[in-house]
């Protein structure tokens, strides 16, 4: 394997807000971005029972949906449903916005998606920046 095959799709931002949760997506996101993403999470919502998400979708990424298990999808569903406050997807790839349809239809957190152009106006949403 190439060393650069290991590269995590999924990214921490730093921003100026504790209980803001913000990740970079490049690339093409594979079952073991998703794991870690959703441990990720869980850190984040011990620190901070309630949260806002920003997820920053760049390059051209994809998401093979098939190849991330159930459990670890239900698993991520169900932390986001009983801990996120607001969501934010910034970025333009196809997929981007149906992002929305992993969630039930009815959601108990705002869910906005802006286009990359747009960026600014997701971080405003949130009251927040990075660093």
């Amino acid at each position: 394997m190439n060393f650069l095959d290991a590269v995590p799709a999924i990214r921490r931002l730093n921003t100026n807000r504790d209980a803001l949760f913000a990740i970079d997506v490049v690339g093409d996101v594979s079952p073991a971005d998703a794991e870690n993403l959703f441990g990720l999470l869980d850190a984040a919502y011990a620190l901070h029972p309630r949260i806002d998400v920003l997820v920053r979708l760049t390059d051209e990424e994809s998401v093979d949906w098939r190849n991330i298990s159930n459990d670890t999808l239900r698993q991520g569903v169900a932390g986001a449903l009983d801990h996120v406050v607001r969501c934010a997807v910034v970025g333009d790839p196809a997929w981007a916005s149906s992002i929305r349809h992993l969630f039930p239809k009815t959601l108990p957190f705002e869910f906005r998606h802006f286009g990359s152009d747009d960026e600014a106006s997701a971080w405003q949403w949130l009251g927040a920046r990075p660093v």
